[in-house]
């Protein structure tokens, strides 16, 4: 999932209320330093990096202190750290970014918790969230091209199609983008969402 940094709004004109959330395996809670560790082992991915846009590769504990350090003074958005409900690992990020076009979904998880459908389990709560907490009537997400994983993701998720773009990737240059968007209309109809299993 990729969210362009430059269109962020930081001006507390799009506030949204970040509450922990749970759901059937995860938690969903602000990331805080005792996540660092795990944080760096899992985004120290060039696999990881590549598919998103402001992830640095390498990526070490500095970087996951940064991270933790700017979300923490966020005055927009959500975001989350995702960590199993049954023994509280790390196993990802996921957050609502206000941009210049909207809200936008963003996620990412760490590969060896690839397949198991988190990605799919945190987009279900944080589009419930948006549509819940705010007035917006669309959520928007984009994915690399060549992400077909994210793109499974979106679509379970019940994003249209709206077109293509480029993006600046830190770690992997100027990359193509799909663009999708969720109307709350829709979202009322798919509020029941099915299992996130893989």
């Amino acid at each position: 999932m990729m969210i362009e940094d430059e269109d962020v709004t930081e001006d507390g004109s799009h506030s949204i209320r970040c509450p922990v959330l749970v759901t059937e395996r995860l938690v969903m809670r602000p990331p805080h330093t005792d996540d660092a560790v795990e944080m760096a082992q899992l985004a120290n991915n060039r696999r990881v990096a590549d598919m998103l846009s402001r992830m640095p590769h390498p990526y070490g504990k500095a970087e996951a202190h940064d991270f933790i350090e700017r979300t923490a003074k966020r005055v927009t958005g959500c975001a989350y750290a995702l960590a199993l409900a049954d023994n509280g690992a790390f196993v990802g990020g996921a957050g609502l970014d206000f941009r210049q076009h909207g809200l936008e979904l963003g996620y990412w998880v760490g590969e060896p918790y690839w397949g198991n459908g988190y990605a799919t389990e945190a987009a279900h709560a944080l589009i419930d969230l948006a549509f819940r907490a705010t007035e917006v009537e669309h959520v928007h997400a984009s994915c690399r091209v060549v992400n077909s994983a994210s793109r499974r993701v979106i679509h379970k998720c019940g994003f249209q199609y709206v077109g293509q773009g480029m993006i600046d990737s830190i770690s992997a240059g100027r990359v193509p983008v799909e663009r999708y968007s969720l109307d709350r209309k829709t979202w009322v109809s798919l509020r029941t969402w099915a299992p996130a299993k893989s």
